[in-house]
């Protein structure tokens, strides 16, 4: 039988090194490579066609989720692992909604992961009942709470929302508004800690779902 084959995606390389070493004493698995980056990532997926890949969420030039949409719209499909010391409910939410299977610590055990990516390699889901009934809880009060979220939001906010969703980087932004970048990216932050998303991407989407802007 053909070995289930890794991609792993965290920009720590000794951590990575570390996984690959310790995938690879499976007979069952192959890492077929090892990305620090999200642009990196989405080259070898292309490259390589891997079974199952797994996500540091937080990475340096794309969030966990942003990497998963990219791979989806890009034609790979690997079952999605994501791995994190971060196990907030925000992240959690951002990871079923990135489509992923499922969501490991980095403090668990060999293993757990071992058996995690033989699962995703299978097409299970590895999120438990109490997991998805507390993501979708976290859902449901975070739609509440910027529910209203016109009420929440700034003026000069929504400005930039807009234009987020016409597509504008953050430097068109700045120029459009006529305003200083750092400024626009004070404000993209603000936006992205108040609708609780990890990107830009996901501030739109969510956007978008709360009806603060058109489709």
């Amino acid at each position: 039988m053909r070995p289930i084959r890794l991609l792993i995606v965290e920009d720590h390389r000794m951590v990575a090194e570390g996984m690959r070493t310790l995938l690879e004493d499976e007979p069952d698995l192959r890492v077929v490579g090892l990305a620090t980056t999200g642009a990196e990532a989405l080259r070898l997926a292309a490259a390589t066609s891997p079974d199952v890949v797994l996500i540091d969420f937080h990475l340096p030039d794309l969030s966990g989720p942003d990497l998963a949409a990219a791979l989806r719209e890009r034609g790979s499909h690997g079952a999605l692992l994501f791995l994190s010391v971060d196990d907030r409910q925000s992240c959690l939410l951002g990871a079923v909604e990135a489509g992923a299977c499922g969501f490991l610590h980095k403090s668990q055990g060999a293993p757990e992961l071992v058996g995690a990516v033989r699962r995703a390699a299978r097409g299970e889901t590895l999120f438990s009942p109490t997991t998805i009934a507390g993501v979708l809880d976290y859902q449901r009060r975070l739609h509440q709470e910027v529910g209203c979220g016109h009420e929440r939001l700034t003026p000069r906010e929504q400005e930039v929302l807009r234009l987020l969703a016409a597509g504008l980087d953050n430097r068109a932004v700045a120029h459009r508004l006529r305003i200083r970048y750092t400024t626009v990216r004070s404000h993209v932050r603000s936006l992205i800690g108040k609708l609780g998303v990890h990107s830009r991407l996901q501030a739109v989407a969510r956007a978008r779902e709360l009806d603060l802007i058109g489709p």
